[in-house]
């Protein structure tokens, strides 16, 4: 299959794979990851030295859905998530995020350091172009000042852009993460432990020990950790409280200066830039336009904004790559990690990050390693302690009544548009009635397909994803390629024929 109009990020744009392990009948381990990302590397790689066999499972292969798709930074100021944190939850709660992330990019600085990956020391920025977006960055300011971050109020930036209003913390830092990545699937391996791409997970039982049931057969261990950005497990109903997001990003060759910080906008629509060196040369990288999964059509209009918009801002800089990234962001605002279910502990889940994964990821990690080793930090008991808040109960309502009407709305949409005599153009799909059954068609390198339209997650319909050539799915984000095959969110099972 050639390339859609999104290709590799530039992270993920490499002359080798990263060298991982072949499939095995495997004995009962301790400890089996799903998810081949930051989170369940991390896990993995913590666990591995602290003498556990480990297996890590990933249905594509590494970074091939969050992390490979980053942008690589690492840093406690968030654009504007302290106030939004904040004004969201207890004091209590606020402070054990900031003290999560805090001891997440700690871990990670020293790992990075230790095993030779490279980093760039930068300050983090986040910033305001317009009068409506100044009062955010000014009350970001005082939430991470409240919270003890050391932030500066800046004016001026080295941006070819004026701003009405900005905030900087220095002392962060911005990577490639499938770098990091790599390092930490060595680090597994050399502590016994196996990384197996190409492997999906489709059910847990759990038990003494936990069954999973895979692609290749069932796994066997005492515990299971869930990394794989949504938790495929209904049990738990984390997906309930999950708002799945796509945004966008390009890598462009850029001859000029290097940028002093690494900045994002709260203006909306937002904007990321960094800029990043390699081997080949310097690249500036620009993301944004983030939108709910399956809720923004046509998608390529949002890669085309990024490149008209760095063309506007940024005249020396020429795409290179473009591509795609999916996050999910609770009702609370909080990054969710723990047992899947109160009481049990042998299932464990890892989600939540509202794409600040390279700082929560890590955080996860250390909370869910602690808890199987005994050395639990004070802000993971806080964190996963907490109760609903009122607020957070409200937006879980608001979210789930969002998939309802996106659910009524979807089977409407496809009783009302009739089968077409024609095939889709080259590189379109669309969802049409077959009788009563939904019916999504695509054409996609000269081949039509057609699949069932309705998700095997939870029966929403999908929608076609022109920038990716995948149908997905506006209720909880899971999304398929053209065959039907799953790519990423909680379903587990292809679209039917």
């Amino acid at each position: 299959m050639t390339a859609s109009p999104l290709h590799r990020s530039l992270w993920l744009d490499r002359p080798s794979p990263v060298e991982t392990d072949e499939w095995r009948p495997l004995d009962t381990v301790d400890v089996l990851v799903l998810g081949a990302g930051i989170s369940g590397l991390a896990t993995a790689a913590m666990l591995a030295e602290e003498g556990r066999s480990v297996v890590v499972l990933e249905a594509r292969s590494v970074g091939a859905v969050t992390t490979g798709n980053t942008t690589g930074k690492v840093t406690l100021l968030q654009g504007s998530r302290l106030s939004q944190i904040r004004d969201a939850v207890s004091r209590d709660l606020a402070e054990a995020y900031v003290g999560a992330n805090r001891a997440g990019q700690d871990w990670l600085l020293r790992h990075v350091r230790d095993h030779g990956v490279a980093f760039d020391e930068r300050t983090a920025v986040t910033y305001a172009s317009t009068d409506a977006g100044a009062p955010t960055v000014e009350a970001e300011l005082d939430a991470a000042s409240d919270l003890g971050l050391p932030v500066t109020a800046r004016r001026t930036l080295d941006l070819p852009f004026s701003v009405t209003a900005a905030v900087a913390l220095a002392g962060q830092f911005q990577l490639d993460a499938v770098d990091v990545l790599e390092s930490l699937v060595g680090t597994v391996r050399r502590h016994g432990g196996l990384v197996i791409e190409g492997v999906r997970a489709t059910k847990i039982d759990s038990g003494d020990p936990c069954v999973v049931s895979t692609t290749r057969g069932d796994v066997r261990a005492d515990r299971v950790v869930v990394a794989t950005g949504s938790p495929f497990l209904k049990r738990g109903g984390h997906f309930t409280t999950l708002e799945p997001q796509r945004s966008y990003a390009v890598a462009f060759r850029w001859p000029g200066r290097p940028l002093e910080g690494m900045y994002l906008s709260v203006d909306e629509p937002s904007r990321t830039i960094r800029d990043a060196h390699r081997a080949d040369g310097t690249y500036l990288v620009i993301g944004g336009n983030g939108h709910r999964v399956g809720k923004d059509t046509p998608t390529t209009e949002n890669v085309d904004d990024l490149v008209r918009w760095t063309a506007a801002e940024f005249p020396q800089a020429v795409a290179s790559h473009r591509w795609s990234a999916q996050d999910y962001r609770s009702t609370d605002e909080l990054p969710h990690f723990g047992p899947v279910t109160a009481g049990d502990d042998r299932i464990l889940v890892a989600t939540g990050y509202a794409k600040w994964g390279l700082t929560n990821g890590i955080a996860a990690a250390i909370a869910i390693s602690s808890r199987i080793t005994g050395t639990r930090p004070a802000w993971a008991e806080t964190l996963e302690g907490r109760p609903p808040a009122f607020t957070a109960v409200g937006s879980t309502l608001g979210a789930g009544a969002k998939v309802a009407g996106d659910l009524a709305q979807g089977w409407l949409g496809a009783e009302l548009s009739a089968d077409p005599k024609d095939a889709p153009a080259e590189g379109t799909g669309i969802v049409v009635r077959d009788g009563v059954v939904p019916v999504a068609v695509c054409t996609v390198d000269g081949i039509t397909r057609r699949r069932s339209a309705v998700c095997t997650h939870l029966g929403g319909i999908v929608t076609w994803n022109d920038a990716e050539s995948s149908w997905d799915c506006p209720l909880h984000g899971s999304r398929f390629a053209p065959d039907g095959t799953v790519l990423e969110g909680p379903a587990v099972k292809t679209l039917a024929d």
